[in-house]
């Protein structure tokens, strides 16, 4: 017998996220960096993997691993690619460094038919306590800059994100509370739990019309009453 064939290594939160993606699906990872989480997917699940990363080091890395990566802004470049071109487009740990959260948020889910996507939960108790006790900026393992060299803009917590996928018309198909080393909180609980013991979030997004339409496909499969 063979040798079973070892997979890549990645981060906990990257395996929790490359859990929501069907084997063989067509995957867009905005803001990909140096490509472990697509260079897994395309090992463990066989997706079609692609991916765009701001930085030239970013892309210089996914390229020497033999993926199909390309340099762009999250921004502007969404805009480029055609209505359902990708059956998931993952935005990991990037939506704080956009300059119009909202406006990538719905380029994901028009470009594809789900949305996955991680943050920093800026409503994380000892986020609060740093502000209401030290009155200064948190730096943390999830937010390791200083405040004068952060590339984040747009700070949120996970009561904000539930409140935007309303605003974009998304359904949330699962979502979770990850600790500072990306494991799941195993705890089920409201909202404003989640708001206070997370230190990121993870969104799985899906649009109400393709949630209608397999809705659709399914009723008309099924045998007309006699």
């Amino acid at each position: 017998m063979g040798e079973a064939r070892q997979l890549p290594a990645i981060r906990s939160d990257h395996r929790l996220l490359a859990d929501m993606v069907s084997a063989g699906a067509r995957v867009l990872d905005v803001g990909c960096g140096d490509g472990d989480l697509l260079a897994y997917l395309a090992a463990a699940k066989g997706v079609d993997a692609r991916g765009i990363e701001l930085s030239r080091d970013g892309v210089a890395a996914c390229v020497a691993k033999g993926l199909a990566v390309i340099q762009g802004d999250a921004d502007t470049d969404l805009f480029d690619y055609p209505d359902d071109c990708f059956d998931y487009v993952i935005l990991s740990q990037t939506l704080q460094a956009t300059r119009r959260p909202k406006v990538v948020v719905e380029q994901m889910l028009r470009i594809g038919r789900n949305a996955i996507v991680s943050f920093p939960n800026f409503g994380h108790w000892r986020i609060r306590a740093s502000l209401m006790f030290q009155g200064r900026m948190p730096v943390n393992e999830n937010l390791p800059d200083n405040w004068y060299d952060t590339p984040n803009i747009h700070f949120c917590t996970i009561r904000d994100f539930v409140e935007l996928a309303d605003k974009v018309n998304a359904k949330i198909v699962r979502a979770g509370a990850l600790d500072a080393s990306g494991n799941h909180v195993a705890v089920t609980m409201p909202w404003w739990f989640w708001n206070l013991v997370g230190e990121q979030g993870i969104f799985w997004l899906a649009r109400m019309d393709n949630l209608l339409k397999v809705h659709n496909k399914r009723c008309s499969g099924r045998a007309a009453p006699g």
